[in-house]
C-alpha cells in the first residue's frame, strides 16, 4: 500500500508517559504522521527539540509552554494527554479548527455535566472540528472491547470490567499519590473526596453509561463507591513514603442499575505496596471481561512489553502506556474524517493498528 500524498498535521498537547509513546510512534513509524507542535509543561522541555525530548533525533519542531502559539499553529489534529484536563484549553483548539483526541475525558459526552458538553459542542461547531476520548480504561477494554464481544450475543444480563493491579512500580508517583491519593488517610478518600478523586470517578460512570446506552440497558442510575484500604507497613514508593496505616489499596466500583438491578460494573482493585486485602476479590492481575447472557463470555487482557523476549519491569509497566497511546493515535485518521462534534467508541468504525506488521 502507498504512503498517502497528503500528510495530516499533529499537534502533542503534554509528553508525559503517553505523550512520548505517541510521539516516538509517529516518529518511527507514521510517516502519513507530521509532528507540527508540542505543548510542555516545565521550562526545562521549553525550546527543546521535540524529537530530543523523546529521546529520538531532532525533527525540527520545538516544544513550547505558550498556549496561544500552539492555538496560532495550522494542525489538524490535537493529542491531548495532560495529567488535568482543561475545558477552557479543549474548546480553544476545536474552535481554532484543530480535531481533538484523548486519553484525558470524554468518554461519553451525551452523560457528561450539560454544560460541558454544550461549551464543547459549541466549539466543534465553530471550527468545524470532532473530539473523541478513549484509551485503555476507561477506553478500549472497557468500551470497545464488550461491544465487539456482544456482535456474538443473543442477548445479555450483565457486563462486569474488573482491573485487578498494582500500582507499586509505575514510576509517576504524582499522579499515585497527588492524584490518587495514596498515601492519604482513608477517610479521604471518596467519589468526591478531591476534586481529581471526583472527575476520576466521572470519566469511569461515563464509560458505564456508554455499555448500557449502546447496548440498550435502560439503566436508570449509574452510583460509585470505593473502600479505601490502609497499609499494614511502611513502603518507599520511588521518591515518596507510604506511611503505615495510609491509604494503600482503594476498590472502586460504578454500578448502572435499571430498577435496582446491577447491569452494568466496572470495578477496579488498586494497591500500592503490594499489600492485597484478603477480603477482596481475587481476579488474575490485568482486566477481565465477563458478559453474562447468551451465550456467556469471558475474556482476559494483560499487558506486557514480550511473552517471548527478556524484558526488564520498566519496559512492562511502559506497555500499558503503549496500549492507551495506540487507541488513540491509530483513531486520528477516522476522528479526521468523522463529521463534526462528538465521535464516541461506539461511533467510529474499527479502530486497528496503522503500523501493524509493517510491511508496506
Amino acid at each position: 500500500m502507498d504512503e498517502p500524498d497528503t500528510r495530516h498535521r499533529v499537534i502533542a498537547w503534554g509528553t508525559g508517559a503517553v505523550g512520548t509513546e505517541l510521539l516516538t510512534a509517529i516518529i518511527d513509524h507514521r510517516r502519513d504522521l507530521e509532528i507540527v507542535g508540542a505543548r510542555v509543561y516545565s521550562a526545562d522541555k521549553a525550546g527543546r527539540d521535540v524529537g530530543a525530548l523523546v529521546g529520538r533525533g531532532p525533527v525540527g519542531v520545538t516544544a513550547t509552554t505558550d498556549v496561544d502559539e500552539i492555538l496560532a499553529l495550522a494542525a489538524d489534529c490535537v493529542l491531548y494527554t495532560p495529567r488535568n484536563t482543561d475545558i477552557d484549553e479543549v474548546c480553544a483548539l476545536l474552535a481554532s479548527g484543530k480535531n481533538v483526541v484523548t486519553t484525558a475525558f470524554l468518554f461519553h459526552p451525551n452523560r457528561t455535566n450539560a454544560d460541558v458538553r454544550e461549551r464543547l459542542l459549541q466549539a466543534c461547531r465553530t471550527g468545524d472540528t470532532t473530539v473523541h476520548g478513549a484509551g485503555l480504561n476507561p477506553g478500549n477494554l472497557s468500551g470497545v472491547l464488550p461491544l465487539a464481544l456482544s456482535g456474538m450475543s443473543r442477548t445479555i444480563d450483565k457486563v462486569t470490567l474488573q482491573e485487578r493491579a498494582d500500582w507499586t512500580v509505575y514510576d509517576s508517583t504524582s499522579i499515585t499519590f497527588d492524584n490518587m491519593a495514596f498515601g492519604r488517610p482513608v477517610d479521604e478518600i471518596s467519589p468526591t473526596g478531591t476534586d481529581f478523586l471526583a472527575f476520576n470517578s466521572a470519566i469511569f460512570s461515563e464509560q458505564v453509561w456508554l455499555i448500557a446506552d449502546a447496548l440498550h440497558a435502560g439503566v436508570d442510575e449509574v452510583t460509585a463507591t470505593v473502600e479505601a484500604v490502609p497499609a499494614e507497613n511502611d513502603h518507599q514508593i520511588f521518591d515518596r513514603l507510604l506511611p503505615a496505616g495510609t491509604t494503600a489499596g482503594q476498590r472502586w466500583t460504578w454500578t448502572g442499575r435499571r430498577h435496582g438491578e446491577a447491569l452494568v460494573e466496572i470495578e477496579t482493585l488498586w494497591t500500592v505496596g503490594g499489600e492485597y486485602p484478603r477480603h477482596w476479590p481475587k481476579p488474575r492481575h490485568g482486566w477481565t471481561l465477563t458478559i453474562e447472557g447468551d451465550p456467556s463470555m469471558q475474556a482476559h487482557f494483560f499487558s506486557l512489553a514480550s511473552f517471548t523476549r527478556d524484558a526488564d519491569m520498566a519496559e512492562h509497566v511502559r506497555s500499558a502506556n503503549v496500549a492507551t497511546a495506540m487507541q488513540v493515535l491509530n483513531a486520528v485518521p477516522s476522528v479526521i474524517a468523522a463529521p463534526a462534534g462528538f465521535a464516541t467508541m461506539a461511533d467510529l468504525p474499527l479502530i486497528r493498528s496503522h503500523t501493524g506488521f509493517g510491511n508496506r
